[in-house]
């Protein structure tokens, strides 16, 4: 908590002021309205706060490594945005003067026009050359100061400067040197900016809440879990070791599950972890290399500082190890003083109020802990970690006002316990701090980490025999470190691979226990989510027989009522060309053409019953029609426009379909004239819109909502922010294109598809071939200049889409879209791995909440936190890829698999679902996920007393193959032929407009049908049906059945081949017209 301090404390992320020509600038709009706050409050407080001065003198010192908080650098940042090292500024009430190198100036001559035309005040610049020490530009400063009139007959005037802040660096010495020397007087204005700084702004709050809500985060999601962990397995821990890895988590926001750039944050101090007796509440204590004690009447001290755009937030909690009555008693008064200073921190009340609330509760309930209770309960909080002029105690007598922010921290200090016979133990220290911002009414508690009693007490009291030799291992220093050494290398120093195991084992109870809630809960079974298939009622071609066209008696494809008309038995038979399954043509060697026909018929394989067969089962149905003719040209004809009217009908009611599922959602309230909407040019969109030609569109983010739209009319899709579920910005780096994607909660319909990905981008290089086909020199400046330009290019478009990220992550700030949770969110490149999510390989990305993929269409986007487990299968020694198999909470949805992982990605993998807490197994076979999941949604309490998914664990069971097998047998398949028929009939008992309409399909399905039998087979069994009404023989019944079997396990997912099957006991169905 140090002012400034060395180690692992970084710069302030703003702390630099970037180069000119880069891509950072002033926010113009942010330094007026600063700097009109600025002078009013000069104006308005000239006497009492700023000592009536004539000119305000603020000198930056240069850049440092050091840790520290300077109400120069606040200026600065406050004002500026970022830190101007080396500089000087002076504000006179009608000039604002800067002197500082020419790179800074240019930076800052973004403001001059602004301040002339809105504030009426001219910023000169005075740009000091390399190597010259200023004494020039100074005078022409101090000329400027002397030219003002006091007015009050002293000629005198009066500089403000901030006296604690000693000058540093050469620049700063001769200014101080000089200014001193100038014959002006000198007055204190660090209480004028302190009270400047107090109340903040709607960006400066939401910097302060996002700073508390990552501290929060912190503590929540990594001190206490690992303080539980050292606690409960008896690790040896050091303090400076528990710092290093919370300092860790705060630099990298997704290690404590936050959605926060890691260059916006930073920390406000080293963390401080204090245990073993020796505790220090001043905000300068450290973590030093001893080890944390937890023994019974042990006391830990954990506190987290954290920071966002350079605003602090701090949070501090107190954890009592086998608490004794006395330290039980002190931590409960404690609490009580601390939430009533919190409930105190009211608008309109004095400051010394807030630790009169707290020392009243003391008094109260235990006046003898008066004494050692701290002298302030906090300090205001912002910029600075301690904002100078708002500490709390009972001195100061400041008033409340709304948006101040405060760091409300109280202890005690040195209790002892007499009745403690371990000296670590006997004197011990409690502290508790959060960060709270006043409102209009009740103070708004920015850190809500726990802090109740049941919450931070642990009780590990068991047996006494248990008791003694934990309470022996740590009696004495000389007896520890000998235990600590012998022990080393067995339990006390724990590998990275036995920890990650540990916290497996952890993540597998708890998985258990929440899927025997959720199966508990889950009355509804595995249910069948998929849709009835279309009924044949539900296709008329025709309603009336005058209807039908009376043509010659030849097949005939009527386009405007959909149906085929086929010539049987002398008369003109009208069929929907729904009802057909697929149409082939071919020839033989004598040169007759063939058309055959199959139609969708009830109660096979690939179509089961509808209603409207059910009602009719003694109907005959017409399977398949076969025509033989000598006209090759008519037959190719017949059989496209069959081929074409059956696609186009399909894609209709597919839309139709697909429409009629959409979720109703809000219209996109266009920004109109209420402010110009952000928008991106030159977009392409994937899926695309249909149509040949493709035209670039432009998306808009606009109040509710994004819109992208190309030139032609029909060409537009609108996002609402109320239906994304996670946005993503990722830059091209080693792809071809930038990309803004979102995945949706509901689905919405892009052109005539429906989706719950919509994706934007722009491929960053252009496509270019070269016609000499000659290599060119690696040395041609041509090439050279062209690498520059597309190098030029990337970096634009990058940053284009990066501000257009930023600026809308700025939008879903705003208070109407808190409870979407929306931020841009970055893949992780470097934990990402290579695998075939899909059919190609692709390069699968985690983010801080997802594993994604969205180069390769179809996209791939994984919510973690819908993953019930991830099982890694065909793991083993020799393998040079796995299998990873997802998991989902909800059992109806398929299990997703990423196949052909490389086995060098295996380590950094199940680091990563460690840190995610996500639960995995590993397998050395391929496991049926189908049916172990429907045996589950069958039997969960079987599941459930089985262990859960412990039936997966390797390491509990036999790894040997015979073992694996033994404990896998309850979730295998107990017919492979039932399990490939099941299959079978889940895949084709689709309706009609859910099937796929792409030719190539068809024309799959036709080559089976035609590899499935000849047509002389074919021939032989119609006879025999008609002969035999469905009895057959032994040997032709096992002839088939074969022939189902090896047809399921060749093609279980298409939709189409129906042909090549038949059910038994089926009346005589198949006919050949010739």
């Amino acid at each position: 908590m140090a002012d400034s301090r060395n180690g692992n404390a970084r710069a302030p992320p703003s702390g630099v002021p970037p180069k000119a020509g880069n891509t950072y600038s002033i926010d113009v709009k942010n330094f007026i309205s600063r700097a009109r706050a600025l002078y009013e409050h000069w104006k308005k407080h000239s006497a009492d706060l700023w000592g009536s001065a004539d000119a305000l003198a603020i000198a930056t010192p240069p850049a440092s490594d050091d840790l520290r908080y300077l109400k120069s650098s606040a200026l600065n940042i406050w004002l500026l945005g970022y830190e101007f090292p080396d500089t000087i500024m002076v504000f006179t009430k009608k000039q604002i003067h800067f002197l500082c190198s020419r790179n800074k100036a240019s930076l800052l001559e973004v403001v001059k026009k602004p301040a002339h035309d809105e504030l009426k005040l001219d910023v000169i610049m005075h740009v000091k050359p390399k190597g010259d020490d200023g004494t020039g530009l100074m005078d022409a400063i101090f000329r400027a100061i002397r030219d003002l009139s006091r007015g009050d007959g002293n000629d005198s005037q009066v500089v403000g400067h901030i006296a604690r802040e000693a000058p540093e660096g050469k620049l700063l010495e001769t200014w101080t040197e000089r200014l001193k020397n100038a014959n002006f007087q000198f007055v204190d204005i660090t209480g004028g900016l302190s009270d400047l700084f107090a109340v903040k702004d709607d960006t400066e709050v939401m910097s302060v809440k996002k700073a508390a809500y990552l501290a929060y985060s912190v503590m929540k999601n990594v001190v206490v879990p690992n303080l539980e962990s050292a606690i409960d397995e008896e690790k040896d821990v050091t303090h400076s070791a528990l710092m290093d890895l919370t300092e860790k988590a705060i630099l990298e926001p997704t290690k404590a599950s936050v959605k926060l750039k890691p260059e916006n944050v930073d920390i406000c101090y080293p963390p401080i972890f204090q245990s073993g007796g020796k505790f220090d509440l001043k905000p300068s204590a450290a973590s030093n290399d001893e080890l944390l004690t937890y023994d019974p009447a042990s006391i830990i001290i954990c506190a987290v500082g954290a920071r966002y755009n350079s605003y602090c937030s701090n949070v501090a909690r107190t954890y009592l190890i086998d608490a004794t009555s006395l330290q039980s008693k002190a931590y409960e008064v404690l609490l009580k003083a601390h939430e009533a200073a919190i409930d105190a921190l009211r608008s309109g009340r004095k400051i010394n109020t807030v630790y009169q609330a707290a020392l009243s509760v003391v008094e109260k309930n235990a006046p003898e802990f008066v004494d050692k209770l701290t002298k302030s309960a906090g300090t205001g909080i912002g910029l600075e970690f301690r904002e100078s002029g708002l500490n709390i105690n009972a001195k100061n007598d400041k008033v409340l006002r709304p948006k101040m922010a405060f760091n409300v921290s109280l202890g005690f200090q040195n209790l002892e316990c007499e009745s403690e016979s371990r000296s670590k133990n006997k004197k011990f220290s409690l502290l508790l701090a959060d960060t709270v911002l006043v409102t209009d009414q009740k103070p708004e508690l920015l850190t809500k980490c726990s802090k109740s009693v049941k919450d931070v007490a642990y009780s590990f009291k068991e047996d006494e025999e248990e008791e003694k030799p934990r309470k022996k291992a740590r009696t004495s220093g000389s007896e520890n470190y000998i235990t600590k050494t012998a022990l080393r290398s067995d339990d006390h120093v724990v590998s990275k691979e036995e920890l990650r195991k540990q916290h497996q084992a952890e993540l597998a109870r708890q998985k258990n226990e929440e899927t025997a809630r959720r199966l508990a809960g889950d009355s509804s079974g595995a249910g069948d989510s998929r849709s009835t298939a279309k009924t044949s009622a539900d296709v008329v071609a025709y309603k009336n027989v005058n209807d039908m066209p009376h043509k010659e008696l030849m097949i005939q494809v009527d386009t405007r009522n959909e149906a085929v008309l086929l010539p049987i038995y002398g008369s003109l038979v009208p069929f929907h060309v729904a009802t057909i399954r697929t149409v082939s043509g071919n020839q033989d060697t004598n040169r007759n053409c063939y058309i055959r026909i199959i139609f969708n018929v009830p109660g096979t394989p690939f179509n089961p019953h509808d209603s409207n067969s059910l009602k009719n089962q003694g109907a005959i149905y017409l399977k398949e029609v076969s025509f033989r003719t000598k006209d090759s040209r008519h037959s190719s004809e017949v059989t496209q426009q069959i081929k074409t009217l059956r696609r186009q009908v399909m894609a209709r009611e597919s839309e139709r379909a697909e429409r009629a599922t959409l979720v109703t959602q809000e219209k996109l309230q266009l920004a109109g004239n209420k402010f110009k909407p952000l928008r991106l040019s030159e977009l392409w969109i994937r899926p695309p819109f249909s149509g040949r030609k493709k035209i670039p569109g432009t998306l808009e983010a606009h109040a509710n909502g994004f819109r992208y739209s190309t030139t032609r009319p029909d060409e537009r899709v609108d996002v609402l922010f109320a239906n994304i579920k996670h946005a993503f910005f990722q830059p091209a780096e080693k792809e071809m294109i930038t990309l803004l994607h979102f995945h949706l909660h509901n689905h919405i319909m892009v052109g005539t598809k429906k989706t719950k990905d919509v994706q934007f981008y722009v491929e960053v290089m252009d496509v270019v071939q070269s016609l000499g086909g000659g290599r060119r020199s690696a040395y041609d400046p041509d090439e050279i200049d062209e690498e520059q330009r597309e190098r030029d290019r990337k970096n634009k478009i990058n940053m284009d889409f990066n501000h257009f990220a930023n600026r809308v992550n700025d939008m879903w700030q705003l208070p109407q879209f808190a409870s979407l949770d929306l931020e841009f969110d970055q893949p992780l490149r470097e934990l990402g791995f290579h695998g075939v999510p899909h059919k190609t390989s692709a390069f699968i990305i985690p983010t801080s909440s997802c594993l994604v993929e969205l180069i390769e269409y179809p996209f791939l986007v994984v919510s973690l936190s819908e993953i019930e487990i991830v099982n890694l299968e065909r793991v083993g020694f020799g393998q040079k890829n796995f299998d990873m198999a997802i998991i989902f909470k909800d059992f109806k949805k398929d299990v997703l698999r990423v196949d052909s992982v490389p086995t060098s990605s295996l380590e950094g993998i199940k680091e990563w679902l460690d840190t995610t807490d996500i639960k995995y197994y590993e397998s050395k076979l391929n496991l049926n996920w189908r049916q172990i999941l429907k045996t589950i949604t069958d039997d969960p309490q079987s599941f459930i007393d089985d262990g859960g998914w412990e039936f997966l664990n390797l390491d509990g069971s036999d790894s040997e193959s015979g073992g694996s097998e033994e404990s896998d047998k309850g979730y295998e398949p107990s017919d492979v032929e039932v399990e490939s028929e099941s299959e079978d009939e889940a895949s084709e008992s689709e309706s009609l407009v859910e099937s796929d309409d792409d030719e190539e399909e068809d024309s799959e399905q036709e080559s089976e049908e035609e590899k499935g039998k000849t047509w002389d087979e074919l021939e032989r069994e119609a006879t025999n049906a008609d002969r035999e009404h469905g009895v057959e023989s032994d040997s032709e019944e096992e002839r088939k059945r074969r022939k189902m079997k090896a047809f399921g396990k060749s093609r279980p997912g298409t939709s189409g081949g129906g042909g090549s099957s038949s059910m038994k006991n089926m009346p005589p169905s198949k006919r050949k017209h010739r």
